[in-house]
């Protein structure tokens, strides 16, 4: 899968070069990052209010949701020039480090 995370970047980086009117992803580019930032914003809060469905979709929109806010954290570190590999060297370096004691290191 992380195979996968890597083709879905790649796609996100290839997308600045397109159209705003054929590419979501541009269009979000050319709003800059205060849009990219409040699209986080939203589909955090949707991820948050899809965990407190009570119905049994909830897992479903969980799920949903949280693709949403991977897609558009992907769009946001790409518009800042980070990689993916960026981020999972950040997570393999706190791999077997407890939370708190990561935490509290910086």
């Amino acid at each position: 899968k992380e195979d996968f995370l890597h083709k879905l970047f790649n796609i996100i980086d290839e997308r600045k070069n397109s159209t705003s009117e054929d590419s979501y992803v541009k269009s979000l580019y050319d709003q800059g990052a205060i849009k990219i930032n409040e699209k986080i914003l939203e589909e955090a809060l949707e991820l948050l209010e899809a965990t407190s469905d009570l119905s049994d979709k909830k897992k479903e929109k969980v799920i949903h949701e949280t693709a949403d806010l991977w897609f558009h954290t992907m769009v946001l570190l790409e518009n800042e020039g980070l990689e993916l590999e960026d981020i999972l060297s950040e997570l393999e370096t706190r791999f077997g480090t407890s939370g708190h004691e990561e935490k509290s290191s910086r």
